[in-house]
């Protein structure tokens, strides 16, 4: 994809009309740039090319390199030469200062180390998956726990985290959207300022503060098929209005880094794509951290067929924009040849380290190469009561109520019989997620903990496996297996559910079912757990059906029969004693939906603000036409859709007003609402607000979401929610790639979800 000199002037212009990047404006402090200036006229070549390699740690720094490991020595040796800018997998306060120490005291200059790790969704203390916290619609909270996991991992000595992954995802069988904020990009841009301030406050100087990356760049979670690491094919439009929104939002909030994506786009890799690299990230955007590679992907182009071998790879990489790489050795091997031979220019290169040494600047390190390897720091900050307090916090926002029918909920701990029933009602593993960082195996609080932590020595909890899932989650490297379930444990399982109260039953998947590598064709509940779960429903009316999983699974007949569901993804290390919160009434759930749930896979990908097709219903007189868009055998609409969620009270929305019926480029107006808690308990409700372009130069959505407000009312209170309009507020990417507001007729929207919505229209003028 190749862009005229007229569309990036454009585009450079839109930049201006939409205001400077401060956050990044700040990366560049005058007396650092004179520091860089300085070391750059006293590197070597090859110190240069040794800034731009990141690679794994390979061995236990703390002891001797190991003797009989070659590729130990050889990264050893470069290490001590100044042949290495990063190390990732290196973790814990021992472990980073001996392996700083090697290469600040064994180097010509003692350019520091950068140690990066994969944080998440918390390091030791396991927080919601990303997903999961985007259902909280609670911009604090997910803030909280980025700046809890930052506190923990900068005290094991991690100053570089490569999260939050802001891909929008529209696709639950891609695994990966258990990493991010679900299908919409102002949701997911909201997720990623609160992450990146989470984790690198104000100040990256601070001790606590580490750099966060935004990935991945760009287009990963529109995989076709739904398949990792399988290509990209989107038009200009969704690229500009969908996918790059929340990447631009962490540019501006200042993010350190960026991480490529493993896919093409359009036919070009996007580590080797100027477009998305030089042109739109570091000139448009102004961002002055630097790109980073994924595991591997540089070499990777030589399999996408982009590239001949891994000299080329490194030639693409380096000249569109990509300055470090992470573990594919291009650049180790190949960049001081590419600059000696003529074919790259060395100020390419130069610019590049200058990216990565600004970030060792600023993260102080220059000052201090220790002063993240502090074992007493790392004793009293990480794991402890006040981190995990902070994990069940975020974790019971997180939950989202979807069926409520009977009003079961909340349970009374008075309830004088409750049968727990599921192999992950028992599970402390599951809860923890994919990439749970440092978390230990099993360590998390099960559900059926939960549940006998919140009720006193009088109310019997029995509990039955009923269904089987595998033994262990295998390892990351290796497929899931599940063994065949034989039935055995449902006659247990039904008894128990016959002589209690009330039953909560819990289905699912396993941790990692879900994640990076972990893409289904067939999302729907494994095993014989649906089986079981229409037995217990025979035998038992009340039943509370708990569905843990890492993505939205599909699953009709536990929707519909289901009375009582509660989603609660997985939850991380106090994953039970949050689900107790909720189900005892403890806290009123306020969770929503991030992803719309299909009802079938034949539906995906399926999203909200879709795009109105030429026959989106039958015409005048065309009752029981066949000639629309539509499926002939399942409804168009999800099972469940973007936004949705219940709580124990309920909501009136009343006095939809818009300040004024037509407004100019030049002014703003008002939208308010008010909202009145008329239950009988309190509680929070997230109102939204959506608009709609009705004709543009270029299709629009149907409706798009472009604000909320997570408010707590008491019982019978009322609070006036008030939403700002401007021309920014109605403008996109335009059919020719401009950022603007055309005049005409819009909808604004106000509501509890992206259906059940306050209607009003607004006229633009210019």
């Amino acid at each position: 994809m190749k862009k005229s000199i007229s569309s990036i002037l454009l585009i450079t212009m839109i930049i201006l009309t939409k205001g400077t990047i401060h956050a990044q404006d700040q990366l560049i402090k005058p007396e650092i740039e004179e520091k860089i200036d300085s070391l750059l006229a006293l590197m070597t070549l090859e110190e240069k090319a040794g800034q731009l390699n990141q690679h794994n740690g390979s061995w236990d720094f703390t002891g001797p390199v190991p003797e009989d490991n070659e590729y130990a020595e050889a990264r050893a040796r470069l290490l001590k030469n100044g042949g290495v800018g990063s190390l990732l997998n290196v973790v814990g306060a021992d472990a980073t200062y001996e392996a700083q120490k090697l290469a600040v005291e064994n180097s010509r200059l003692g350019i520091p180390l950068i140690f990066g790790f994969d944080v998440i969704h918390g390091f030791k203390t396991i927080f919601p998956i990303p997903l999961a916290e985007a259902s909280s619609w609670d911009v604090d909270a997910v803030q909280k726990s980025a700046r809890v996991a930052a506190i923990e991992a900068s005290a094991a000595g991690i100053n570089w985290t490569f999260a939050p992954m802001v891909d929008v995802g529209r696709d639950a069988r891609w695994g990966r959207v258990m990493e991010g904020s679900g299908e919409d990009p102002y949701l997911g841009s909201q997720m990623a300022v609160a992450r990146v301030n989470g984790f690198q406050t104000s100040d990256l100087s601070d001790p606590s503060s580490i750099m966060a990356t935004a990935k991945h760049f760009a287009g990963y979670g529109f995989s076709e098929s739904g398949r990792d690491y399988n290509t990209v094919d989107v038009g200009i439009n969704t690229l500009l209005n969908i996918i790059l929104p929340p990447f631009e939002a962490a540019a501006k909030a200042g993010v350190g880094t960026f991480m490529n994506s493993f896919n093409d786009l359009n036919g070009i890799p996007a580590n080797g794509d100027t477009y998305l690299q030089r042109e739109i990230l570091k000139e448009d955007w102004g961002f002055n951290g630097f790109i980073i590679s994924d595991w591997g992907s540089i070499r990777q182009m030589i399999n996408h067929g982009y590239s001949k071998d891994l000299r080329q790879s490194a030639y693409h990489a380096i000249t569109s924009g990509n300055d470090m790489d992470m573990e594919s050795e291009a650049y180790q091997m190949h960049l001081v040849e590419l600059v000696e031979s003529g074919e790259v220019d060395i100020e390419m290169v130069d610019e590049a380290v200058r990216r990565v040494l600004r970030m060792k600047f600023l993260l102080g390190l220059f000052d201090d190469p220790y002063k993240y390897s502090d074992e007493d720091r790392e004793d009293r900050l990480i794991y402890n009561d006040e981190n995990r307090a902070a994990a069940r916090d975020v974790a019971k926002r997180s939950i989202v109520l979807l069926k409520n029918e009977s009003e079961l909920l909340p349970l009374s701990k008075e309830t004088k019989q409750i049968a727990v029933i599921g192999h992950l009602a028992n599970d402390k593993d599951s809860p923890l997620g994919n990439w749970r960082g440092r978390g230990e195996s099993n360590s998390a609080v099960s559900l059926l903990e939960g549940i006998r932590n919140a009720v006193g020595s009088d109310v019997e909890v029995t509990y039955a496996e009923g269904y089987t899932m595998s033994e262990t989650n295998g390892s990351f490297s290796s497929p899931l297996n599940f063994p065949k379930d034989d039935g055995a444990g449902f006659e247990e399982a039904i008894n128990n559910a016959k002589e209690a109260d009330v039953v909560i039953m819990v289905v699912g998947e396993k941790a990692l079912q879900s994640g990076e590598g972990r893409s289904q064709v067939d999302i729907s509940l494994k095993g014989r757990q649906l089986e079981l779960f229409k037995e217990i429903s025979a035998v038992n009316d009340n039943v509370v059906t708990v569905l843990m999983a890492g993505r939205p699974i599909i699953e009709p007949e536990l929707y519909e029969g289901a009375t009582t569901l509660l989603n609660t993804w997985h939850l991380g290390s106090e994953a039970g004693n949050a689900i107790a919160d909720v189900v005892f009434g403890d806290y009123n759930p306020s969770g929503k939906l991030p992803m719309s749930i299909p009802r079938d896979v034949g539906q995906i990908p399926i999203y909200y603000n879709f795009r109105s097709p030429g026959r989106p219903s039958p015409g005048p007189g065309d009752a029981g036409s066949v000639f629309w868009s539509q499926y002939n055998d399942m409804d168009n609409s999800p099972q469940f859709i973007f936004g949705y969620g219940l709580s124990y009270t309920e909501f009136e929305y009343s006095n939809f007003e818009v300040s004024a019926e037509t407004m100019t480029m030049s002014e703003t107006v008002e939208v308010s609402v008010d909202v009145t808690n008329t239950g009988s308990v309190a509680g929070e409700e997230v109102v939204q607000f959506y608009i709609k372009d009705h004709f543009a130069t270029a299709m629009r959505p149907v409706k798009e979401l472009k604000g909320f407000e997570k408010v707590m009312l008491n019982p019978g209170e009322t609070k006036s929610i008030t939403f700002m309009v401007d021309w920014e507020t109605l403008a996109y990417y335009a059919a020719d790639e401009q950022f603007k507001a055309e005049p005409g007729m819009f909808s604004l929207m106000v509501g509890t979800n992206s259906n059940d919505l306050m209607i009003t229209d607004l006229e633009l003028t210019r």
